[in-house]
């Protein structure tokens, strides 16, 4: 039958977060040559429950959100030195009403200005009872001062969306670019509209792109509950949860000025073998292909990852639970990430080789090849009481040294959740800020050690350039350069840029 039969039934995704599974126990190993590391447990006070991966700012450190904790537990923005240092530069409700936002669900973005970027799922300025507000943007400098941006549900019948709980992407325009799960200008009873695309400059000027359950029964897709991400062709590609021609979520191509078109219906194969319902966003491999996952669907019902071409063609390369007792893994909510190796790397929210009580397992750390091939990295809750972490919602995040980094909702020493670390013997690397630009653009790089840089080239044309700190170098774009890797060359080793560097004419 090509419809997903949709278990959680037509939520209402605007006030409901995703089904959680419980605790677990039974030790497990990391495979030989790994690392995992419980970098933090958290305790409420620097929050409680981070649902988003962490991003690594210029100043070396790592950033995140917790849906809850912090001073008010409404959540909180929390931080990471190199050294494991953990604070909470902002706890949300620190205003009245909520008006400075409230719950952020997910991860947030540095822009090109040095200033980290986020969304709220719940405050701002605009009651949506009975929640306290319907959502926000913001910035926060890294030391921690807010600003609000812009508060949803401003426009009549919250045509401009409400409820976002995905980040933002800036795209080589400057702008950020980001999702609704719910709101809009088309109605989606019971919820009160299907979600959005919006843009919002950085100074905070808002304007809503795409109304989601615009054609004939949702074909176009509805409530997008992830972000969305640039390719090298300029588009923006993301993903809707539900809607489409058979129910299961689409992926979606849109442009900068707001054209939508459906790359692929999920559940078109009959008992929706091919996947349906994304949660996640998708991400460009160098490669070019499209690569992402489904929440549920694919050959066994637990979730798939899936790999999608420019041209629109849709495989999928894993369905999850494929091992006896789903000790591969199942239900992957997260988004992948490429990792400097060329694989991708991801997280299940549930299975694994640790039994819960339900019994649904408490997640994995895996990696998959870009052709398919899976290997489980690391079952969470191997650690007595789950001290370790379990139930990821979150996807993982390289670091310049090397590392993935990722959260845990749930467990470790409190039982808030973990932030943690998994090192699979990946050296360390520089990332540029962006990642493209014109001849004498400026650009910043970012690593671990870059003290004494002796040179800075793009791909193979020299540049000038500024140590600033030993995690940044600024520079820009040498007359001369074209596409390829950036290098920077130190004292002690020559690093390589994690993606290719593309100069624009």
């Amino acid at each position: 039958m090509k419809r997903m039969v949709n278990a959680l039934g037509k939520l209402n995704w605007a006030r409901h977060a995703y089904a959680a599974v419980v605790l677990c126990a039974t030790p497990a190993i990391p495979m030989p040559g790994q690392t995992f590391t419980t970098v933090y447990g958290f305790d409420s006070t620097n929050g409680a429950h981070p649902q988003a991966s962490l991003v690594q700012a210029t100043n070396g450190n790592l950033y995140g959100t917790t849906y809850e904790g912090g001073a008010h537990n409404f959540g909180a923005i929390f931080t990471i030195t190199p050294g494991g240092t953990v604070t909470a530069p902002y706890s949300f409700c620190s205003q009245n009403d909520c008006v400075d936002g409230a719950s952020p669900y997910a991860a947030l973005v540095q822009a090109t200005d040095g200033d980290l970027y986020g969304t709220t799922y719940m405050g701002g300025a605009n009651a949506c009872s009975p929640s306290p507000g319907c959502g926000t943007v913001f910035r926060i400098t890294l030391s921690g001062t807010l600003t609000t941006l812009y508060s949803f549900c401003s426009q009549s019948g919250c045509a401009d969306g409400e409820f976002p709980m995905a980040g933002l992407v800036q795209a080589t325009n400057g702008d950020l670019y980001g999702t609704t799960s719910a709101g809009g200008a088309n109605a989606c009873p019971p919820n009160p509209g299907c979600g959005t695309v919006f843009k919002i400059t950085p100074s905070g000027t808002f304007t809503t792109l795409y109304s989601f359950c615009s054609q004939s029964g949702c074909a176009d897709g509805e409530f997008p509950l992830a972000g969305l991400v640039q390719a090298t062709n300029g588009d923006l590609y993301g993903t809707t949860s539900q809607g489409g021609a058979n129910g299961g979520g689409t992926v979606f191509k849109i442009t900068a000025s707001g054209t939508l078109t459906t790359l692929y219906p999920l559940c078109s194969q009959d008992e929706c073998f091919d996947g349906g319902l994304p949660y996640a966003a998708v991400v460009q491999t160098t490669n070019g292909d499209l690569y992402g996952t489904t929440g549920y669907g694919g050959a066994l019902g637990k979730g798939t990852v899936f790999k999608i071409t420019p041209s629109k063609r849709f495989t999928t390369l894993y369905s999850f639970c494929s091992q006896s007792g789903c000790t591969d893994g199942d239900y992957p909510f997260a988004a992948l990430v490429q990792a400097t190796d060329g694989n991708l790397f991801g997280t299940t929210n549930a299975g694994g080789a640790n039994a819960c009580p339900n019994p649904a397992g408490c997640g994995t750390v895996f990696k998959i090849t870009p052709n398919g091939t899976l290997t489980t990295l690391y079952s969470l809750c191997s650690q007595s009481g789950c001290s370790d972490g379990e139930l990821p919602f979150a996807g993982l995040a390289q670091a310049t040294n090397g590392k993935l980094y990722g959260t845990a909702f749930s467990g470790g020493p409190n039982g808030d959740g973990t932030a943690f670390s998994l090192s699979v013997g990946l050296g360390p690397f520089v990332e540029t800020q962006t990642t493209s630009g014109r001849v004498g653009a400026s650009i910043k790089i970012l690593g671990t050690d870059l003290t004494g840089a002796i040179s800075v080239t793009f791909n193979g044309t020299a540049a000038t350039f500024t140590v600033v700190s030993r995690y940044l170098i600024t520079t820009t774009v040498p007359a001369g350069a074209t596409t390829g890797s950036v290098q920077v060359v130190t004292p002690s080793r020559t690093l390589q840029s994690n993606a290719p560097f593309r100069v624009l004419l």
